[in-house]
């Protein structure tokens, strides 16, 4: 969506062919130690290599929580290319290659409660990026950032929800097979709530397909980051006791294997932080919708 919105002719063409056919995987440069849900607050700077004659840009900083960098073929990254610059001021959105020589990106698993790595560090030491692959105009990353999370927090849940459907029809399946579960009426309801709330999603997500409601997308996010995170814990409820167990080995240095609803209930934990955190949610449809002054938050 991205790129549809505000890519050149040339990006679009030479990326999402690769994109929808599964032939070239992304992730995201944006969040840093520093800055997080204050995503502005980023340092990762992208200068212009006087030594290059394409006017190459060099980037160099550190993200992290990067999800997937480790299997990644190319990052979207918000770097800062004004130096001096403060705030949403003087940023820029670029695509760069993971495959660098000499080192220039570094990718460190992040090792999880769940026993996987999904999320990592990224360490980037004067990485190369073609002046070409810059997105939306130098300065004006900030724009495009937020259209694509827009677009990420909105709309894109639909895809997500395919993943949603499947956790819960797996947490229905282990309910039937636990009779002590089966016969608790609260459980029933729990599912079916679930379940309806589900549906719910969908038809919020197609009933904004591509408008222009600026709290729909924040919307969208303090929905199902909630959703998931009540998934999880009706899975361990359905689970009962013997969702409380984890492997023989639980260690920080060795591998271990958990189940699909126990990693479920531990990844879900984060749901209502990453991504933008439920108060970052609350806060923009507080300014942007309902008009309330900052004073008045939280009261």
């Amino acid at each position: 969506p991205t790129l549809l919105a505000h890519g050149t002719p040339a990006q679009r063409d030479r990326f999402l062919p690769a994109v929808a056919r599964g032939e070239e995987i992304w992730c995201q440069g944006y969040s840093e130690p520093g800055a997080g849900s204050d995503l502005a607050a980023v340092r990762t700077t992208a200068v212009r290599d006087p030594g290059d004659p394409t006017g190459a840009y060099r980037v160099t900083g550190q993200k992290i929580w990067t999800s997937h960098a480790h299997e990644a073929d190319w990052c979207f990254v918000l770097a800062r290319t004004e130096p001096g610059s403060h705030r949403h001021r003087g940023l820029s959105f670029l695509l760069v290659p993971m495959d660098q020589p000499d080192g220039r990106i570094e990718v460190r698993p992040i090792r999880q409660l769940t026993g996987t790595s999904e999320f990592n560090e990224v360490f980037f030491d004067g990485a190369r990026a073609h002046p070409g692959h810059l997105v939306g105009g130098e300065g004006n990353g900030w724009r495009v950032a937020m259209d694509l999370l827009a677009a990420e927090r909105g709309v894109s849940t639909l895809a997500q929800q395919i993943g949603f459907e499947e956790e819960l029809g797996e947490v229905v399946r282990q309910w039937a097979r636990t009779p002590s579960a089966a016969r608790d009426p609260l459980l029933r309801d729990r599912l079916v709530r679930q379940w309806a709330e589900l549906r719910t999603m969908r038809w919020n997500a197609l009933r904004t397909l591509g408008g222009s409601d600026p709290a729909a997308p924040s919307v969208a996010k303090l929905l199902w980051g909630g959703w998931h995170q009540r998934l999880g814990e009706l899975a361990m409820a359905v689970r009962g006791a013997a969702g409380t167990v984890g492997p023989e080995e639980w260690s920080e240095q060795r591998p271990y294997r958990l189940d699909a609803l126990q990693r479920m209930f531990l990844f879900s934990r984060a749901d209502t932080v990453y991504g933008g955190s439920d108060e970052i949610q609350r806060t923009i449809i507080a300014e942007r919708v309902l008009g309330l002054p900052r004073e008045a938050r939280g009261q």
